[in-house]
């Protein structure tokens, strides 16, 4: 069976995870993605909140709806989770309203795929500067996740995040696990993982969450995709679907 979902990308820095992802999925997956306006490239709350304003998300979706999706994914986490748990809730319904096919966030996104992997303890190992890192960790906490470390490398555009190469990134994940996670989350779009996510949970020997792989998972589940998917990772493979009362559908 196909599956299209939509992907809604602010800006440009890694949004060629997607095709990648696409390919490894195989026939018949479809992630068609449209660029969001990003009006400042800033890892800071003012910026953020422009960036998953209602005006700008509801813009990309109506040009979204013209691929035939069957969902909506708001690829963006610092986008989503700095609005807060109410204000992200409020920001889905209202994207959902624009588009009225099943739609969440990237945020959501990992909370639904650590209920689907039963996970309790995570690290976050974040790109971001602190002060919006910190913010994520109270998302997760709000969904009941008990987050025992936290790393912030403080970058502050998305582009330079963009710019991360492989080994770059397998090391910082590796230096930013905790022995008592049973599993690490990378929450930025902006970081490429696509291509790494096998090397990486290989590297830590747990699964290792990144923000464009459950944002594609969440995106798929939403459209109604339950099928196993092998070479993305734990969650693709053993993820249930489950929910911590998150996205509407």
């Amino acid at each position: 069976m196909s599956y299209t979902a939509g992907i809604l990308y602010p800006g440009y820095s890694a949004e060629d995870d997607y095709p990648t992802l696409e390919r490894l999925l195989g026939d018949g997956i479809r992630l068609p993605l449209v660029h969001t306006l990003m009006r400042e490239d800033a890892h800071r709350v003012d910026a953020l909140l422009d960036i998953g304003s209602d005006e700008v998300l509801a813009d990309g979706a109506r040009q979204l709806l013209e691929h035939r999706v069957q969902s909506v994914i708001w690829a963006c986490t610092s986008g989503s989770f700095v609005f807060g748990w109410q204000g992200a809730r409020e920001q889905v319904e209202k994207l959902q309203a624009v588009t009225g096919l099943p739609t969440s966030s990237t945020s959501f996104a990992f909370v639904n795929a650590a209920a689907g992997l039963g996970l309790r303890r995570v690290a976050v190992a974040a790109t971001y500067p602190h002060d919006v890192a910190a913010k994520f960790v109270e998302f997760l906490q709000a969904a009941g996740l008990e987050v025992v470390q936290l790393s912030s490398r403080g970058i502050i555009t998305a582009a330079e995040v963009g710019t991360l190469e492989r080994g770059e990134v397998l090391d910082f994940a590796a230096a930013n696990d905790d022995d008592r996670a049973d599993a690490l989350l990378m929450p930025d779009t902006a970081l490429h993982t696509a291509a790494w996510l096998s090397d990486l949970e290989d590297r830590l020997g747990k699964p290792v969450l990144t923000a464009n792989q459950v944002s594609v998972w969440e995106a798929l589940r939403l459209a109604g995709d339950r099928a196993v998917h092998d070479g993305l990772g734990t969650l693709f493979r053993e993820g249930t679907g489950g929910e911590r009362n998150a996205s509407p559908e």
